[in-house]
């Protein structure tokens, strides 16, 4: 937080544009590196004008009138100066040139973007996704409250400086019992959120810079965890007389084979199950994250599992294709399933769906291009992650037929 300004006034003039010999005569004042001009709409001789006084020389009427002049708005400049500083308000020399024009633009606080932000996008965002802005939107107001003592600051405020100061405050949070540290890809989420909230104020011209123009959101990419062949194999035999692990293998085994992921999968009705091109049955349905349409030709082990869910009490009382139960609940009886089926992988919801993508598709030769419109991915990149996770499984494999053929010399 800067706690010191440097502030300078200088008058000057542009001799090359002259006219007549006469010239404008311009302000320019400095605060903290940053500079703005002002017309003074005041002309000068050139031949007159003193560079190093910044006055007009000589001891006629013309310059004695036009140095007062210049007296008074340096002298009414630095009464707007101190006035901005006892404010104990941060500010820039943009507001100062406002003032001193007697602009009455209007200036924008941080607390009002978040309103705004979170108002005019309530219809547009999924709520799941304009939950977490709110997450990050409480960091942004704890670390306002940490660096400046305010619970709200002026957008102008938002510099580099800032932004570095919010990502240093990320990656040193102290979080309560039982949250895990913010990571780095953690932390660049919550900039991101920020980056998006600013340009929306930028391109509003509610800020007069971006101040992300010089900075970089830095993700560390990490492989997707999928399971192997074997392992997605022992998890669909599982046998267990505790329904609702069976409920859950259930579930977590239909993502495998069609790539849906959680929120898509507990959104599905049986209208969604419709006839494709090709006469056979299709899953056809909108990505509740995105709105991306999605089509997934059903293929039979999921359709087993639609037909054993079709006249199941909680499927039938939901109106759903397959029985609804929590994000929260659905993975920690995964893990339990884990234990049993004595895997070591954090496994997740989720994993089913990088699953898919690798073990059920691209090993098995479908093109990547298939996988990602199957995934609904809007771009190729996307689904790309994946195919690198396949790269590395081939590799493991040649590697195991090499041991062989060497085995067999």
């Amino acid at each position: 937080m800067r706690t010191s300004s440097t502030f300078s006034i200088l008058f000057w003039i542009y001799v090359t544009r002259k006219v007549n010999n006469k010239t404008n005569i311009y302000l320019r004042l400095t605060l903290n590196g940053q500079r703005v001009n002002i017309s003074l709409k005041r002309k000068v001789d050139v031949d007159t004008w003193n560079s190093k006084t910044q006055r007009a020389s000589g001891s006629g009427k013309i310059a004695k009138n036009l140095n007062i002049y210049l007296n008074n708005v340096q002298a009414n400049i630095y009464k707007i100066y101190e006035g901005l500083k006892s404010e104990e308000t941060p500010f820039t020399v943009e507001t100062l040139k406002e003032k001193f024009l007697g602009e009455s633009k209007k200036h924008f606080s941080f607390q009002n973007l978040i309103n705004y932000h979170n108002e005019k996008m309530r219809h547009k965002l999924h709520r799941n996704t304009l939950g977490h802005y709110k997450t990050s939107q409480r960091y942004m107001l704890s670390f306002i409250l940490s660096e400046y003592g305010k619970t709200d600051i002026n957008l102008n405020t938002l510099n580099h400086e800032f932004i570095i100061g919010f990502e240093s405050y990320l990656r040193n949070y102290i979080p309560k019992t039982g949250q895990k540290p913010i990571g780095n890809n953690t932390a660049m989420k919550h900039i991101k959120r920020l980056r998006r909230m600013v340009t929306l104020a930028y391109r509003m011209e509610w800020m007069e810079r971006d101040p992300f123009v010089n900075f970089k959101v830095k993700i560390q990419k990490k492989e997707r965890e999928f399971l192997t062949a074997d392992e997605l194999e022992s998890i669909e035999k599982l046998q267990s007389i505790i329904e609702r692990l069976i409920v859950v293998r259930d579930i977590f085994i239909f993502s495998c084979y069609t790539g849906i992921s959680y929120s898509d999968v507990q959104s599905l009705t049986s209208s969604n199950i419709v006839v494709g091109i090709d006469s056979k049955l299709w899953i056809m349905a909108d990505r509740v994250k995105t709105g991306t349409p999605f089509k997934i030709p059903i293929l039979p082990k999921a359709l087993t599992l639609i037909e054993k869910y079709k006249d199941h009490p909680r499927t039938i009382n939901c109106g759903s294709l397959l029985p609804k139960l929590s994000n929260q609940k659905l993975n920690s009886y995964l893990k339990e399933i884990a234990d049993l089926c004595s895997i070591k992988k954090n496994l997740t919801f989720h994993m089913a769906r990088h699953t898919f993508a690798t073990t059920v598709t691209l090993s098995n030769g479908v093109p990547i291009e298939t996988v990602s419109k199957l995934l609904g991915h809007t771009k190729l990149a996307t689904t790309q992650i994946y195919a690198r996770v396949v790269e590395k499984k081939v590799s493991e494999d040649m590697g195991k037929l090499e041991l062989l053929l060497l085995e067999k010399k």
